[in-house]
């Protein structure tokens, strides 16, 4: 049986140009909430603060300290201020010398820490919530405790992670797009 087989014969690519080997490379659009950009700013900020509220309420309770869950959301929580600050300053210094942040170097540092810091935040406000509805009903002991304010400390939390939620994304998808 005679079957016909294909045949590949090469092609050679045309000359390259002068204007295509000099060509700048088009880069992606500075999307808001990106480093450097305002809106980027804004998340850093909403993330310090939210973080802040959710520390500051956790610490004045003076039994905190009687779950590890607690413990740890005032340490995640801690970690992610210090990370949304020290990227706010950075945000700041681009803003103002009007340089974009696509390093790629630092982009993967921001991609990295964000992913830490959101990761260790979202783990330590689940922990907290769950720990707040088990003082709350399954126990019936708010009275002895600060229920309000162990809830009021997770809901910051959750809402700080949820502002670092885009921040983190928006890294990811510039660091992937290079």
């Amino acid at each position: 049986m005679k079957v016909s087989r294909p045949a590949v014969h090469p092609v050679e690519a045309p000359p390259m140009t002068e204007a295509a080997v000099h060509h700048p490379r088009v880069r992606m659009k500075d999307i808001q909430g990106m480093p450097g950009t305002k809106g980027g700013l804004f998340l850093r900020l909403s993330q310090f603060i939210f973080s802040i509220i959710s520390v500051s309420v956790m610490a004045t309770t003076n039994d905190f300290r009687s779950a590890t869950a607690f413990c740890y959301l005032v340490l995640a929580v801690g970690l992610q201020s210090l990370w949304s600050l020290s990227l706010a300053f950075v945000d700041i210094y681009a803003l103002l010398v009007k340089r974009s942040l696509r390093n790629y170097v630092a982009l993967r540092l921001f991609t990295i820490g964000d992913g830490i810091t959101s990761t260790l935040t979202f783990a330590a406000a689940s922990a907290s919530a769950g720990i707040t509805v088990l003082i709350g009903n399954d126990l019936d002991k708010c009275s002895m405790n600060h229920c309000t304010q162990f809830e009021t400390a997770t809901a910051m939390a959750f809402i700080s992670w949820f502002t670092m939620s885009p921040s983190f994304l928006l890294n990811f998808w510039s660091l992937a797009s290079q």
